[in-house]
């Protein structure tokens, strides 16, 4: 898990996928703006030099607009390292879905409520998937069937959480997308996230181009 910032001010989340390639939201970038991305923190306000890292390559989706093909890769400047407090997550296999009420979890260090503040420590929480077909009835025509996924829970991302993970088990399937700006956590506009493995093929091509 990392959080991504801008004049040292927490704007997304995103999370690490191989030692030098970040996956996050297209729409946490502005292409006017420098991102630094800060990996291996729980607290930001304890942020050590070491753990900042600058952004040498900002690549989303050549097809983002409208919420669609919401997904982006940022290749950091420098390698990363493993340790106890960072490491890469798995993404899921091609063509794999999950079943209604599968049990993910989703992790930010967004508001704590609607109106509220950002909170400083790396906040989670379990959420579970909801029909699909659900989903795009609640949403309408801003929701794709085939590559969006939402949840349900009495948890769940806020603003500023935007381009963390949706994690099943030890894997990442989709990417913190959008939600009801008037209520988080809305019952009746339930989170949105971007699908990982309809975008396996395109996050494969760049990072093999890179290695």
């Amino acid at each position: 898990m990392v959080s991504i910032q801008t004049n040292g001010e927490h704007i997304c989340g995103g999370f690490l996928i191989s030692n030098e390639f970040v996956l996050t939201a297209a729409h946490c970038w502005d292409r006017f703006e420098t991102l630094t991305v800060v990996v291996g923190a729980h607290d930001l306000k304890n942020i050590e030099s070491s753990d900042r890292f600058g952004v040498k390559s900002y690549i989303p989706h050549p097809n983002f607009g409208n919420n669609r093909n919401d997904i982006m890769l940022l290749m950091l400047q420098e390698k990363v390292g493993a340790n106890n407090d960072v490491k890469w997550i798995s993404l899921p296999m091609k063509g794999e879905d999950l079943g209604t009420n599968s049990l993910c979890s989703v992790a930010g260090w967004g508001r704590i409520e609607t109106k509220g503040p950002k909170s400083d420590r790396l906040m989670e929480a379990n959420v579970y998937l909801m029909n699909n077909t659900v989903c795009g009835y609640r949403w309408g025509e801003l929701y794709s069937l085939s590559n969006m996924m939402c949840t349900h829970g009495h948890g769940g991302s806020c603003l500023f959480d935007s381009g963390g993970p949706l994690v099943y088990g030890n894997t990442a399937v989709g990417v913190t997308s959008f939600g009801y700006k008037e209520q988080c956590n809305s019952p009746q506009y339930p989170n949105v996230y971007t699908k990982i493995s309809p975008y396996l093929e395109w996050i494969g091509n760049i990072i093999r181009n890179v290695m």
